[in-house]
């Protein structure tokens, strides 16, 4: 993996995965908006975190948008709650499938104990069984997850891997090896295979924070005049946009108190995009939503962010959502 390598900046970088993650313009409603938008999945560890970023990226999202029968609710990468298109199954799955027999073994005898209730294995316990792809699960926050299981994914788990692969390129892109390995959480070495193997249909790429990789098929919308961001979006908790580790988070957010901010040691806040810059956070609890600039928004900018705010929608909630702003500095 050596040789030319392209270079590109931070903003095209940003442009890119904006555009990549349908947050540039939202998609129209249907399953094959809500699979574009899943592409990489939508992590659920925040109650309805998947659907708020399914609003983020498909117009017309309701409150019960996620339990549309294109979709499906399982243990994912990390073993976190995800919202995965049901046709994907496989991929989200058995791509993370262990190579060690013991641990292989391990998965399907856990996913072959009927939900493991009768045996009392407790309901968390069973996301080691999600890598075999039969486990299903439904969870609101509230309480413990209503499991079941399903027959395994009719996909070879080397294929489901690299086509895993292929999805974190195309959303996070450019990346490395070391960042599909820990957003997968899968072993470094199978990642670096993964990507030995995608070679060919990769190319180089360096960036301001060092050298990566990119997709073939996508150079030509890394490269490509930006057609501008959208004006505003609020990210949920866990939004793939923001669901990034080590360097890649210096390259969303420059200032180092302001990144604690964003990804603090314990629970995350929502992010809030302005003109394609992460400009804040922002928090909810239940109809009411906070928001927390990190600088002075203009008088549009701010319009724009509360017309996003006013349009989430809240699982729940009753009558007009209440919106507050608050000091992101102190």
């Amino acid at each position: 993996m050596t040789g030319h390598r392209l270079e590109v900046s931070r903003a095209q970088i940003l442009a890119y995965r904006q555009a990549a993650g349908a947050l540039v313009e939202r998609l129209p409603p249907g399953p094959d908006s809500l699979r574009q938008a899943a592409w990489a999945g939508l992590q659920d560890s925040m109650p309805r975190a998947a659907l708020l970023s399914v609003h983020a990226r498909v117009a017309g999202t309701g409150p019960s948008t996620w339990e549309d029968p294109s979709l499906v609710q399982l243990w994912g990468p990390r073993f976190s709650a995800f919202v995965v298109a049901a046709r994907d199954r496989g991929i989200f799955t058995l791509g993370r499938l262990p190579d060690d027999l013991d641990r292989r073994r391990f998965a399907e005898e856990m996913a072959g104990r009927e939900a493991g209730r009768a045996l009392g294995v407790p309901p968390n316990a069973l996301r080691y069984a999600a890598p075999t792809g039969r486990v299903l699960m439904r969870w609101d926050g509230a309480r413990q997850p209503t499991i079941w299981t399903v027959p395994p994914p009719d996909v070879d788990p080397r294929e489901a891997r690299l086509e895993l692969a292929r999805r974190y390129l195309h959303v996070f892109g450019p990346t490395t090896p070391d960042a599909f390995a820990a957003w997968s959480g899968i072993a470094s070495a199978r990642a670096r295979a993964a990507f030995d193997t995608l070679e060919p249909s990769m190319t180089p790429v360096r960036t301001p924070l060092g050298d990566a990789w990119i997709l073939a098929g996508d150079v030509p919308v890394l490269t490509a005049p930006s057609a501008g961001p959208a004006a505003a979006r609020l990210l949920p908790s866990g939004d793939a946009y923001t669901l990034v580790s080590g360097l890649d988070r210096e390259l969303l957010v420059a200032d180092a108190d302001l990144r604690g901010r964003l990804w603090p040691s314990r629970v995350w806040p929502g992010g809030i995009l302005v003109g394609g810059e992460l400009v804040g956070t922002w928090q909810r609890s239940e109809a009411n939503v906070t928001l927390r600039p990190w600088r002075q928004l203009a008088s549009a900018e701010r319009t724009a962010v509360e017309s996003e705010a006013a349009s989430l929608p809240l699982p729940g909630a009753t009558g007009r959502i209440a919106v507050a702003w608050k000091d992101g500095i102190d």
